[in-house]
């Protein structure tokens, strides 16, 4: 294989033998292991996060049951490929000796229904054994006619030995590795930086020893640090970084800078953040810093998230680019975020005060009589369905939680405030 391949591409393991991981799976008596020995395998769903072996494991699982493989790409393909290869083999399916070949469907959950659809026919009559794989909860992404034809199996983050296997795995059988004397003195930076993902750990490593390009490399922490410097690999998910640049990235559209919104989505992007969590954290801005100024703002975001739930990587950075770029040009009020804080603030240093007695409900004679109601105006009966009455607890009565900001739609709220509340609301 050639060396402009990817070392995770060139060390990819052919064999269970070499497979390091999932010993859940096909480790020593391991249920699927039993199903692979036994060449009686059913389709199924690999469920698991990146680069815990997943696309590796259906190969090998093909190689070793003895079946053809033909493999499809969620993110590339639809149902004119996927209709192509079931008819292929379908007109094979006659011939003395034809196996039952694999379908391998990579980032399956990116299907939609219909295409997910399209597969029924072909694993309910046998026609491919569907492998299916997925960083996505198939109970929520994998339409549930299909999931009921699959058995559905969990893999799991790749742990640190596992990762410090494939390392010395990497060395041992990768010819450009072996022409260069590497010496790993140190494996922590290159663990966290990994996050369980063989693929990223390949990659890095890789990296690290282009950079420092010498016949003798001797790999510590802070080769590895330095080689990942204004890299996209520094984005760490669950690390400094992470907060770092969200953080970045809330504060510019807080901020009404569409285009630094836009570059730090970017940087989240190629980090290869989740996007439902950036989805997440623009309804939270939307609530939080946009506000009443423009109440579209939550809508646009709840849409994006709703989107993006549906279709995920790539077409979800173009849904988050329209509502960060939306975001950032709304006009901004954190009044809500402030009412709700001080009211809570109020709630904690007042108690339980008692619920004024015209504003409970009377479900019995008893409670109506001990005046539960009393005095309660029902706003419909009156002009422009308001009526001038008390709805706190007495001891607070005149508390002024809310106080609308300098934006056109506020302004609109305290004009409508002041009429119907007079000095109440006399900011």
């Amino acid at each position: 294989m050639s060396y402009n391949s990817p070392l995770a591409e060139r060390v990819r393991p052919q064999d269970l033998n070499n497979y390091i991981g999932q010993a859940h799976l096909v480790g020593e008596n391991a249920v699927l292991k039993r199903q692979i020995e036994a060449k009686m395998l059913s389709s199924i769903i690999l469920w698991g996060p990146p680069g815990t072996g997943k696309t590796t494991l259906a190969k090998i699982i093909a190689q070793e049951i003895d079946r053809p493989f033909y493999k499809l790409s969620a993110i590339n393909s639809g149902v004119k490929d996927i209709r192509a290869i079931i008819d292929k083999v379908k007109d094979q399916s006659g011939l003395f000796n034809q196996t039952t070949p694999i379908l391998f469907i990579d980032e399956i959950h990116r299907f939609n229904k219909s295409q997910q659809d399209s597969l029924l026919e072909a694993v309910e009559k046998g026609w491919v054994t569907l492998i299916g794989a997925t960083t996505e909860n198939p109970s929520f992404e994998v339409n549930n006619a299909l999931l009921s034809r699959c058995q559905v199996f969990t893999l799991k983050s790749l742990s640190e030995e596992d990762l410090k296997k494939i390392i010395d795995r990497a060395l041992s059988i990768d010819t450009f590795l072996k022409e260069k004397n590497i010496q790993i003195e140190e494996t922590d930076a290159l663990i966290h930086y990994a996050d369980g993902d063989a693929r990223k750990l390949l990659n890095l490593l890789e990296q690290v020893i282009l950079f420092k390009n010498e016949d003798t490399i001797i790999v510590t922490d802070e080769l590895v640090k330095e080689s990942v410097k204004n890299n996209a690999f520094l984005y760490d998910k669950k690390g400094e970084m992470h907060y770092d640049i969200v953080s970045a990235f809330i504060k510019s559209v807080r901020g009404s800078d569409p285009n630094a919104g836009i570059y730090w989505l970017a940087r989240m992007i190629e980090g290869g953040e989740d996007p439902v969590f950036i989805a997440r954290r623009l309804i939270i801005l939307a609530s939080e810093d946009i506000g009443l100024a423009n109440p579209n703002a939550l809508l646009i975001a709840n849409a994006a998230f709703d989107a993006v739930h549906k279709i995920g990587w790539p077409e979800a950075r173009i849904t988050l680019a329209e509502a960060t770029i939306y975001l950032a040009n709304s006009p901004k009020s954190n009044s809500a975020y402030l009412a709700i804080n001080q009211a809570q603030k109020l709630v904690k240093e007042t108690g339980n005060l008692p619920v004024p007695m015209s504003l409970r409900n009377a479900p019995t004679a008893l409670m109506k009589k001990q005046g539960y109601g009393k005095d309660y105006k029902y706003a419909h009966n009156f002009k422009d369905h308001f009526v001038f009455m008390n709805f706190l607890p007495e001891e607070i009565q005149n508390t002024a939680l809310y106080s609308p900001q300098e934006n056109s739609k506020e302004m609109q709220f305290l004009k409508k405030l002041k009429d119907l509340w007079g000095d109440k609301y006399n900011y």
